[in-house]
């Protein structure tokens, strides 16, 4: 009929966000991980020490902690299109200058992507987990670990590509590219109907000295704080750890992240399956106590092969544990995991910031990295503990 309006269902608008943030986990899961594969490049284009190196990872973290901060003040009050559009161009800038010029400026690109994460990641999650009972899908853990799976294969990309690009001297173009595409798609993802402010209504708040009356609250704070930095820093420094091993191993340093990348999205492709048949409890123990299996097996193998299956071990067990913690949050908290979320996924941007650095300083000061990565290993096992309890 002439002058007619189709409607379309809250459903459909609710796909349409799903695979929008979906998209947008590709060039995120890139950015995040872009300092372990180029962490070899770096140190030889600016001369750094371990220490230095180790520097990078707290300004990208750091960075990332107040674009967090940030992301909970516009979550609450504008709802999700602001982080959204802003943590897209702020991550184009970075990628786009982190190769134009001193080390100096290179701090800059990476405090630059790396603010925008912080608004994209924490967004992007809660998003998700708070749209996904809604449109006819698997349950909030399932649909956190497919979004994750889409940063994961972002991760892949990135080693690859950057060991490539590298190798023939294209790596620039690869950064350009990379921040091409996060502008595209800021201006394509600013008309969706995103989730606007929520609405408050009189006494529905849980003040913040209730909360912290909650030992769930201090164990959700613990798992956010070390899970992201342990995984931080097993592939952030999983190259520079390889190239020391030999020559064998200096020659598949840059890819050496990819390994561990790979399985980690290869395990959340397979998440959703998985969690229709165990419980997320199970889960979470299981991929505690191998991904510890797995880091120790990295650490003490004899020989190469054996670093890989490591890495391979590691990833795979790794892959569904935060999905699954940005899952419960949401489902213990509802929309109050908006403003409760800003104070986890900032302490999700300290731990990578504070523990991969502390691998470093470690590294230096007893000149084996080995040292360093049991501080990775520590946080795993203490994770284990933890989930050995219901709570």
């Amino acid at each position: 009929m002439a002058g007619s309006q189709v409607e379309i269902s809250p459903g459909a608008l609710n796909r349409k966000l799903v695979v929008a943030g979906q998209i947008a986990f590709l060039p995120t899961g890139i950015l995040q991980t872009l300092l372990g594969p180029m962490l070899p490049i770096l140190i030889s284009r600016w001369s750094l020490n371990d220490t230095q190196a180790g520097n990078l990872f707290l300004v990208q973290f750091l960075a990332s902690l107040l674009g967090v901060q940030l992301s909970g003040v516009l979550l609450s009050r504008f709802g999700f299109r602001p982080a959204f559009l802003s943590g897209l161009i702020l991550m184009a800038g970075g990628a786009a200058t982190l190769l134009m010029g001193s080390h100096t400026l290179g701090l800059l690109a990476v405090g630059a992507f790396g603010l925008g994460l912080g608004l994209i990641v924490p967004s992007d999650n809660l998003l998700i987990a708070e749209i996904s009972s809604d449109t006819g899908g698997n349950s909030r853990a399932a649909a956190v670990s497919l979004l994750n799976f889409y940063w994961g294969v972002g991760a892949v990309f990135c080693s690859l590509m950057v060991a490539w690009t590298a190798a023939h001297k294209l790596l620039p173009l690869f950064l350009y590219a990379v921040a091409a595409v996060l502008v595209v798609l800021a201006w394509g993802m600013r008309s969706l109907p995103f989730p606007e402010a929520a609405v408050r209504s009189p006494g529905s708040s849980t003040s913040w000295s209730d909360l912290a009356r909650m030992p769930a609250i201090w164990l959700f704070a613990a798992i956010f704080f070390l899970y992201p930095g342990a995984e931080t820093a097993v592939g952030g420094w999983i190259g520079s750890y390889v190239s020391r091993v030999g020559t064998q191993g200096a020659a598949i340093a840059s890819i050496m992240p990819a390994f561990f990348w790979s399985a980690l999205t290869a395990g959340r492709a397979l998440g959703t399956a998985l969690l229709r048949h165990a419980s997320e409890s199970r889960v979470l123990r299981a991929g505690y106590a191998a991904g510890a299996f797995g880091i120790g097996l990295m650490l003490w193998a004899p020989s190469l092969a054996g670093v890989i299956v490591g890495a391979l071990i590691t990833g795979l067990s790794f892959s569904t544990l935060y999905p699954i913690t940005v899952a419960r949050l949401s489902q213990r908290f509802g929309v109050a995991a908006r403003s409760i979320g800003a104070v986890m996924f900032s302490l999700a941007s300290l731990g990578p910031a504070v523990i991969p650095w502390l691998v470093g300083v470690i590294s230096h000061n007893t000149g084996s990295l080995r040292d360093g990565l049991l501080l990775p290993l520590g946080a795993t096992l203490f994770l284990f503990f933890i989930h050995l309890f219901e709570w």
